[in-house]
């Protein structure tokens, strides 16, 4: 086998300029081999959405938004759906999924048939909310573009014109006066403010989704608290029952407990006036307990010397023995 070294290089190139070709081909349609079926959703608004938003259905994520297109007057959006049966009177409504203004698109299926794929839900089916939060944006740019001198003036020459009308009428006015006045004393404030304002929910969109994480967290933690909560409560009630048997078993042994409880407690104080006694006869046991451990520590038998309990055998003649007949001297 050639060494790879030795290998031609050009071929080498072309096989991995392929390779990484085919990788980035797949990575760019991996929602194709994912599978899933495609939609689409007419709108009157986009309110929002945007490409790779959550489609649900019944509060389950089922796919997601894969493009939001202008069509005419009307918004198109491109959807694909996973593992979900759609009808043919089925409905998208897009939906607030947190307080800063992301969205999702929510599927309402209905009908007797199926939706086939590649169909459009018409405008008639489809919902987009009103968004707060894109409201005050543009509440607080819209505001930074009024001409207060302007507007204060118009206010004072309508108030001029209506001078002579009725008192009511002039009062209103007057005090429409004094109102764009004191907005124009106070611009500078205003528009600091709103910069703020501004520069406030800019942070919190740029930080929508470590806020979606912590509140899912904390959703979670929720959760394992209630389980918790449901294990003490548990246990609590074995618990409760437990001293309710306690408290029914001694009601009925009252009679055999108590002559029982007197006898325990002479017993008791016996053994505290011997106790001194007890302690020495415990230490005095001590030393035959050893030597008695020491005998018994050499298998299945122990061995012990009793002295005195035999004679011991002599050995040659006794001094009081006699030599027999004829035996030499």
């Amino acid at each position: 086998m050639t060494p790879f070294r030795e290998q031609n290089k050009t071929v080498i190139g072309v096989v991995g300029i392929l390779a990484i070709l085919a990788v980035l081909a797949g990575s760019f349609s991996i929602d194709k081999i994912i599978g899933g079926d495609e939609f689409k959703a007419e709108f009157s608004e986009a309110a929002g959405l945007r490409a790779n938003d959550e489609v649900r259905v019944a509060g389950v994520k089922v796919g997601k938004v894969l493009a939001v297109d202008l069509a005419g007057d009307r918004v198109q959006v491109r959807f694909r759906v996973k593992d979900a049966e759609l009808g043919n009177r089925s409905r998208a409504d897009i939906r607030i999924k947190t307080v800063l203004g992301r969205k999702f698109m929510m599927l309402s299926p209905d009908g007797d048939g199926r939706l086939e794929p590649g169909s459009v839900i018409p405008l008639g089916r489809t919902s987009s909310p009103f968004d707060v939060t894109e409201a005050f944006r543009d509440l607080s740019t819209t505001v930074e573009d009024i001409d207060d001198d302007l507007l204060a003036k118009n206010f004072q020459t309508l108030a001029d014109t209506f001078r002579d009308t009725p008192e009511e009428v002039r009062a209103s006015l007057e005090g429409l006066g004094r109102l764009s006045r004191t907005l124009s004393s106070r611009d500078a404030e205003l528009q600091a403010l709103l910069a703020r304002t501004r520069g406030v929910s800019q942070v919190l969109a740029d930080r929508d989704e470590d806020l979606v994480a912590f509140f899912e967290q904390s959703s979670l933690v929720l959760q394992e608290l209630q389980r918790r909560r449901e294990a003490i409560s548990r246990l609590l009630d074995t618990t409760t029952e437990l001293s309710e048997q306690l408290v029914a078993l001694v009601r009925e042994n009252r009679a055999d407990l108590a002559p029982a409880l007197s006898q325990l407690r002479g017993i008791v104080q016996v053994l505290q006036k011997n106790q001194d006694n007890l302690d020495a006869s415990l230490q005095r046991l001590a030393p035959f307990v050893r030597i008695f451990a020491n005998n018994l520590g050499n298998g299945r038998w122990f061995d012990t010397l009793i002295n005195n309990l035999v004679p011991p055998p002599l050995v040659g003649p006794g001094p009081f023995d006699r030599p027999a007949a004829g035996a030499a001297r």
